[in-house]
């Protein structure tokens, strides 16, 4: 037959052992607790017994006699032997029968078997007993039972008897209990992850508010489950946002070729082709360069080559290349540094960041705008500011623009493809920095770098920021 699924559990099977240890344990101490009071009233009777022989044996001769009857008449229990024997072994007085073969006079106390005179005839008993020679030459003999012993043995035994099998089935019970719950809640996470992994992305697993390990691990995984649901429904897009922006440069490049193959009548006709098709593959081109650039960004390990970085002379480089593109458009780039600032990071990827930043500030600036680059100090951050004069984002869009790919209506006509700041996101995420979006008219963006202590180790898990920096991250948008 089969036995029960719970048995068969490593619950249920500590608990088994655990409860055998504890009546092993149990039975042990019961024992040794028997054992001391057994040699405890041994060594107590002996005392009585060898001072109760010396006070009668120093009494006058009917005296003894008196003094031993008396100690048998208040004997209740029945316990009490006493003899007093002539030198020839007749019994003068007491209630053994003969003198025991086995007791040696003037000696300490012994165990003995000895014949005692009762009612329904003489009765043989095993006794502690001590003999010694009284002033006339009788022996005289003072005996005791010890069979008090073996009734506490008896009693200790019921009470372990009565007290232990039923903890031990107690044990088992409980350990029954917490199998087949264990196992109930084992089942139910089963159940819950076989509907995950069936394509139920809303399945959680189950979890009471208490300060209980399952509980807190059934949490934890849960918040993996909301972060991966967050995920996979944002993958799920990014193939068609791929497809969507890179058919437009293809079937415009497709058709350019056709026509020219078709209409041009000379070599700068088809020259003039060939150059807008070209033109088409390298907006492709970019897109994929873009996405493979983030995925490096994403799965990069650069942290260990992380140096100091002065953001003040970085800013002044982004500054100088962008000029000459703000003043095509006729936007005023400044900057503005209130002091040096150095931050622990890899320069080359900062610099891509905040390139990214100013960008898209230049881009979306209107004619005769302004675009300002910053770095301050804010109680224990280093602050990278970003601002211009163009529409900026809107608080319903601050979401919306986290996403790859997304650009706003208002924005179809801009040139991009909407990865720059995620670019920028996976940059500030790496160096465990922020990313701050301020919403409202006039575009703001913030790269926030947080202090630490200086004494933090990179082992404990932090990512260096502003020499070293705080695991931190913060909301991160895209605006092309």
């Amino acid at each position: 037959m089969r036995q029960p699924q719970f048995i068969r559990s490593t619950t249920f099977r500590w608990t088994l052992g655990v409860a055998g240890v504890l009546a092993i344990f149990v039975t042990v101490l019961f024992g040794f607790i028997c054992w001391e009071i057994d040699s405890y009233l041994i060594v107590r009777s002996d005392r009585m017994i060898a001072r109760q022989l010396q006070f009668i044996a120093g009494l006058p001769g009917q005296r003894q006699l008196d003094a031993i009857a008396q100690d048998l008449e208040q004997d209740s229990r029945g316990v009490h032997y006493a003899g007093l024997f002539a030198p020839d072994g007749r019994r003068i007085a007491g209630n053994l029968e003969t003198f025991p073969a086995d007791l040696k006079i003037d000696e300490s106390v012994q165990g003995v078997s000895v014949l005692r005179m009762r009612p329904g005839g003489p009765q043989t008993h095993v006794i502690r007993a001590i003999a010694g020679r009284v002033s006339d030459g009788n022996a005289l003999v003072i005996g005791r039972e010890v069979d008090e012993t073996r009734e506490i043995s008896h009693a200790v035994g019921q009470a372990l008897a009565l007290g232990l099998l039923p903890a031990f089935c107690l044990c088992l019970l409980a350990g029954a209990w917490l199998s087949m719950r264990a196992q109930q809640r084992v089942e139910e996470v089963n159940r819950r992850v076989q509907r995950i992994v069936a394509g139920d992305l809303r399945e959680r697993l189950p979890h009471g508010n208490v300060d209980e390990p399952f509980s807190k691990l059934a949490a934890i995984v849960n918040g993996m489950l909301d972060e991966m649901e967050t995920m996979i429904h944002a993958l799920a897009g990014v193939g068609n946002d791929i497809a969507h922006d890179l058919r437009t440069p293809l079937t415009r490049a497709r058709l350019t070729l056709e026509r020219g193959r078709t209409n041009a009548t000379s070599l700068e006709q088809l020259q003039s082709v060939v150059d807008k098709a070209i033109g088409n593959l390298d907006q492709s081109l970019s897109i994929i360069t873009a996405l493979l650039r983030l995925a490096e960004i994403e799965n990069s390990r650069r942290s260990a080559a992380f140096s100091s970085v002065p953001l003040h002379e970085m800013l002044r480089e982004v500054s100088d290349i962008y000029e000459p593109i703000a003043e095509n458009k006729n936007v005023d780039l400044r900057v503005e540094i209130a002091r040096p600032l150095d931050v622990l990071g890899d320069r080359d990827l900062l610099f891509e960041a905040v390139a990214n930043l100013v960008d898209n500030a230049i881009k979306f600036a209107p004619e005769g705008g302004k675009v300002a680059i910053e770095l301050i100090r804010s109680d224990d951050n280093t602050i990278v500011r970003v601002t211009d004069s163009g529409p900026g984002i809107s608080e319903q869009e601050r979401e919306a623009v986290l996403r790859r790919f997304y650009r706003s209506e208002k924005m179809r006509s801009t040139p991009g493809v909407g990865l720059g700041l995620n670019l920028v996101a996976a940059i500030v995420k790496l160096h465990g920095f922020q990313l701050v979006i301020h919403s409202g008219p006039g575009g703001r963006m913030e790269i926030v770098c947080p202090d630490v202590p200086p004494a933090r180790d990179r082992s404990n898990g932090g990512t260096p920021a502003h020499r070293g920096s705080a695991p931190q991250s913060g909301p991160a948008t895209s605006r092309h």
